[in-house]
């Protein structure tokens, strides 16, 4: 057999893999089909009283015996009523499905970025993660609490007026369909000749999405600076949607149009009467043979509108469904569900370890780092040289690339988050506090704790007494009751950290965007629950790590240096010159200086 008779052979074998609209609604496929096949029976019921219009009409003029006259008058009504019933439940059930799915979606995505690595975030804008979580999820709704029941109900009104009037007149029948034969036809050649410009249609809506968020995040600058690039920008994002939109819409309004004339009610009445006058003149009906027809076709084209109007909105929840199955289908830092064994003590290695964020873009490389239990490990570089992520790795917000990070001699990926964050506590300049009580804030990590513990933790942090003058202290809620500064909140994250006691501490820049005053009570704050941890301290202000036992000097993701500070000193190196030049300034000024004056001399 050949190579390609094998690969036909395999092709054939393999059933191609589901599409991601499909495993988005598996949850609730079973009540869509039944929401569905009801919403049709319903309709179908719903129909069946004009055939007994038809009926009695044909006893009224004596056409027929008008014995079964009352059986079919009450039969009509009980099939309208069912229908009613039938269709109100599809809704309600139809509606009750969506609701657990995007129940079942908001809670799984959430679930899912809580547990993916740090480095997912970086290389995605929180927009992207906002649309697929809470547009994307409203798009999805549209879809599964209309969609199909819609559909279900149209596909139900056509099929059963087909049969219907084939059962009137198959001749008649056949031409009442020529109206709608040529409303797909036409449709169907409108959005093919539009197709070549959808993609720049959605790429004009995206470039204005990112030019507004653009522009509202920055408007400080906008309104102090001028506007003049951002408006520019702006206005050319509107423009490039305008051209787009006007291609798009020259190219599919005329056949949409004609196709929408077409299967007005109008057109068609005027279409079936013209020909029924031409069977009766040929001799093929009686004129009371074009009533049913008069009365059933009309019906089918607000049907048949509702389809195409309905699907278009197919494409955009096939984006929104493929967005959700990437988001759920993201790579996960994979963890045991209990730690195998105890670690011997509270010292930290990184062991040559190496990461970065993307393929070309190298953070940290072949980094060997040991933090001794009790003591105090200051970091120090140049914004850029990979110190916060160094602190991250060693918080597990992601995985190396390359080499391990043990924790009393376990590798941090044999620990549960839950065992790790108990024995590594961390307070980032970053401050994330939740929309919850100051007291839940607080407990955060140890849902257990008593009020007295987290009052000592709040003592501890130096925010106590900020709490007491809340109007309701500790339920005070933050961002309602509860408005802190920068500083403030700072202090209740370290109160946050203080509670769990860990045997390690992770400090990334806490006090980099805070005034004077606040970084002077938080520096207490964390000198005094820093006693007796082991300490990982990323700094921007030399001074503050003098009396570290160790000082390593980062340099585009390598250590250059590391030691005491007075070793570093007498070496005479990179950190010696930062010293000198600016030791109790920021860092990244001592740095951007002491690159000057290299440039200078070079």
């Amino acid at each position: 057999m050949s190579n390609s008779e094998s690969l036909r052979t395999k092709n054939l074998k393999e059933p191609k893999p589901e599409s991601a609209l499909k495993r988005v609604l598996k949850p609730i496929k079973g009540q869509l089909i039944l929401a569905s096949m009801l919403a049709m029976l319903g309709t179908i019921l719903m129909f069946i009283p004009l055939g007994g219009i038809v009926y009695i009409a044909e006893a009224a003029l004596g056409k027929i015996s008008s014995e079964h006259v009352w059986p079919v008058f009450i039969g009509s009504v009980l099939s309208l009523f069912i229908g009613l019933i039938l269709n109100t439940f599809a809704e309600y059930y139809i509606h009750a499905a969506d609701n657990n799915l995007t129940h079942h979606l908001r809670l799984s995505t959430i679930k899912r970025l809580s547990l993916v690595p740090l480095g997912w975030f970086t290389n995605r804008a929180s927009g992207d993660v906002k649309r697929a979580m809470q547009d994307d999820v409203g798009m999805l709704h549209d879809l599964t609490a209309h969609f199909f029941t819609t559909i279900a109900r149209a596909f139900g009104v056509i099929v059963i007026s087909a049969i219907y009037l084939f059962m009137m007149n198959w001749k008649l029948a056949l031409v009442t369909f020529i109206p709608f034969i040529a409303f797909f036809m036409l449709y169907g050649k409108a959005f093919k000749a539009g197709g070549e410009f959808m993609d720049d249609f959605f790429v004009g809506m995206s470039k204005i999405d990112n030019a507004v968020v653009e522009f509202v995040g920055g408007i400080p600058v906008v309104k102090t600076f001028g506007s003049g690039e951002v408006h520019r920008g702006f206005r050319n994002a509107v423009d490039d949607f305008a051209l787009a939109f006007l291609k798009l819409t020259s190219a599919v309004s005329k056949g949409v149009a004609t196709a929408n004339s077409i299967v007005s009610p109008l057109t068609v009445l005027g279409f079936i009467l013209a020909c029924g006058i031409l069977f009766i003149e040929l001799g093929w009906i009686v004129p009371f043979d074009v009533v049913p027809f008069v009365l059933v076709a009309p019906g089918i084209c607000a049907p048949i509108l509702m389809i195409t109007f309905i699907t278009h909105g197919l494409r955009n929840a096939t984006g929104s469904a493929e967005r959700l199955h990437s988001l759920m289908t993201t790579p996960l830092l994979t963890q045991p569900e209990t730690l195998a064994s105890q670690p011997e003590n509270s010292e930290l290695s990184f062991n040559r370890v190496s990461y970065g964020y993307n393929a070309g873009n190298k953070i940290l490389n072949n980094v060997s780092l040991t933090l001794p239990e009790g003591s105090v490990t200051a970091v120090v570089g140049a914004s850029g040289a990979g110190k916060s992520t160094l602190a991250r790795l060693a918080l597990r917000f992601f995985d190396p690339d390359s080499g391990n990070i043990t924790l009393g001699g376990i590798d941090l990926k044999n620990y549960p988050s839950h065992e790790l964050y108990q024995r590594v506590g961390f307070v980032l300049q970053e401050v994330r506090l939740v929309h919850a009580s100051i007291k839940e804030n607080i407990a955060l990590g140890k849902k257990d704790a008593t009020q007295e513990e987290i009052e000592n933790a709040a003592k501890a942090a130096n925010i106590h007494e900020r709490v007491m003058t809340l109007p309701r202290g500790y339920d005070s809620v933050i961002g309602e009751d509860a408005q802190l500064s920068g500083g403030e909140e700072q202090r209740v994250s370290i109160a946050r950290a203080t509670l769990l006691n860990p045997p390690i501490l992770v400090l990334d820049e806490a006090t980099a965007s805070v005034d004077a005053e606040s970084e002077a009570i938080i520096q207490e704050a964390l000198s005094r629950f820093a006693k007796g941890r082991t300490l990982l301290v990323i700094a921007h202000r030399l001074d503050t790590i003098m009396n570290a036992d160790n000082i390593v000097v980062l340099e585009e993701g390598e250590i250059i240096e590391s030691g005491k500070h007075e070793e570093l000193l007498a070496s005479s190196g990179r950190y010696a010159a930062l010293w000198q030049l600016g030791g109790f300034q920021d860092l990244s000024e001592s740095t951007a200086s002491l690159n000057d004056k290299e440039s200078a001399n070079d």
